[in-house]
């Protein structure tokens, strides 16, 4: 489908998406959560349910916005509104889109602040600022870095510039050749850090706490845990990879390339883990101790070990280019829309753009600390980036983006956008119509507390309930059609 305007960019290669959006997944939740979350609920039988779910749910859903990116040639704006406008549908849908795009600007909006703190322990950490001899102590840094506004809003100021002159130089020569060598980077620190862990006294345990088979330890909690972040990792219904998809060569295989990004994204994660726990391990300390973790626990642990100073710099370095790798992709939506539909240039549209993140940043960023009695129904500014993201619009646009390509679009456009055989397309329909969109309502609904679902107990009733909805959307499928064809 051919858009209005100018031709649209393309990455260089295959890689240059794989390395962007492989980027965008591996983000600082992705460095300590999957390793804690894998260990904590089973480690081997965890891993083998996280990869059903991704499977599931997160390559479907990833293989959608990549197509609806690639058939648009836009943001997710104009690319969704392309593409149901060939189906003859209502420009309507094209809010999906619209929340896509604000979704990922609010996620950036609170996320620079928190990649801020990974600059700020790389400069501490080779300034000698992390000196301490508990993990109360290193608590008390922590608590100090968050409650200074200028020093904590100076890294986050940090983390907007670089994300903006990443971005302001394009897609080849910005955000292409910048993750071209940061994620190999990444990579590379990683292993050099597991080679530190295997000597450190604690690897035996850290394989252990990672792969071990439990399957007695994969719980219903378990699997809701690998189920939402088999969604949440990919980086999906943020505008992020549907953007990215925009600048996708016709004759690259969006299968082929989304099943490298989610395997990349796994296997960093568990390389994070191997680089992690052996320290964590080796000083006798807790694994499950979330953020504190890596702000509190790691550096106190670098410190009692031979060369800790060095390889403690190069943990925070690989940290900041995770974060920064993430961060360039949430912003791609809004700066490609402006470009697209304003008539700005791309430097003009990265600064715009960066101004405003900068202001709503602050505000996040001030909730640490001057801000932080300024609440409402007891969450403050940052609290409601969070909670209205993560909790309400990612889950919403994901099931709309699945409902919308399995129900409302003529099967045509997929069929052909994706170029499977009709086996894999048949799978993959039947994956976005029923799987993924049941799949995500429970997210939806365990996010919201609602009530608690035990797999364990009932997952005999799910599969009924799937099988049941199945049928009755097969009997509805060309009946909805029809209503939602009116413009």
């Amino acid at each position: 489908m051919a858009s209005s305007g100018q031709p649209r960019i393309q990455w260089l290669g295959r890689w240059g998406f794989m390395l962007a959006a492989t980027g965008s997944a591996v983000g600082l939740g992705n460095i300590w959560k999957f390793p804690y979350i894998t260990g904590e609920y089973g480690g081997g039988a965890f891993v083998l349910v996280y990869l059903a779910c991704i499977l599931a749910v997160g390559v479907p859903v990833m293989m959608t916005e990549i197509a609806f990116g690639r058939r648009g040639r836009g943001s997710p704006i104009d690319a969704i509104r392309r593409v149901v406008n060939e189906s003859g549908r209502s420009s309507m849908w094209s809010l999906i889109g619209w929340m896509a795009m604000l979704c990922g600007f609010m996620v950036l909006s609170f996320y620079v602040v928190v990649a801020g703190w990974s600059f700020s322990y790389l400069w501490k950490m080779l300034t000698g600022g992390l000196a301490g001899t508990s993990v109360d102590e290193m608590a008390a840094v922590f608590g100090a870095n968050n409650a200074n506004p200028i020093t904590l809003g100076g890294w986050s100021t940090l983390v907007t510039l670089l994300t903006m002159i990443i971005v302001g130089k394009g897609v080849q020569e910005g955000i292409e050749k910048s993750v071209s060598w940061m994620m190999p980077g990444l990579v590379l620190m990683l292993v050099l850090l597991i080679g530190f862990g295997m000597f450190s006294g604690g690897f035996g345990d850290a394989v252990d706490f990672l792969f071990s088979f439990k399957a007695g330890s994969l719980s219903s909690e378990g699997m809701l845990a690998a189920l939402g972040h088999a969604f949440f990792t990919l980086s999906l219904a943020s505008g992020a990879i549907l953007t990215y998809g925009s600048y996708l060569p016709k004759d690259a295989s969006i299968g082929r390339t989304t099943l490298s990004v989610a395997v990349a994204d796994t296997v960093v994660a568990l390389m994070a883990g191997l680089a992690i726990f052996p320290v964590i391990f080796a000083n006798g300390m807790d694994p499950g101790e979330g953020p504190g973790l890596l702000f509190m626990s790691l550096p106190l642990a670098f410190q009692a070990m031979p060369l800790g100073t060095l390889f403690g710099a190069l943990f925070f370095l690989m940290l900041s280019m995770a974060a920064l790798t993430s961060s360039i992709s949430m912003v791609e939506a809004t700066v490609s829309w402006l470009c697209d539909n304003k008539g700005m240039s791309r430097k003009s549209a990265s600064w715009a753009t960066g101004i405003v993140l900068w202001l709503i940043s602050t505000l996040a960023m001030l909730s640490f600390n001057l801000g932080a009695d300024w609440t409402l129904a007891g969450k403050n500014f940052f609290d409601w980036l969070d909670y209205l993201t993560s909790r309400w619009m990612m889950p919403l646009g994901g099931l709309g983006m699945v409902l919308l390509a399995g129900f409302v679009l003529k099967s045509e456009t997929f069929r052909d956008e994706l170029g499977l055989a009709p086996l894999p397309y048949t799978l993959w329909l039947a994956m976005v119509r029923y799987v993924s969109p049941l799949g995500i309502l429970v997210i939806f609904v365990d996010a919201l507390g609602l009530y608690q679902v035990s797999f364990a107990a009932h997952w005999p009733v799910l599969l009924a309930l799937l099988v049941l909805v199945a049928v009755v959307g097969e009997a509805i499928s060309p009946r909805l059609r029809q209503a939602l064809s009116a413009r």
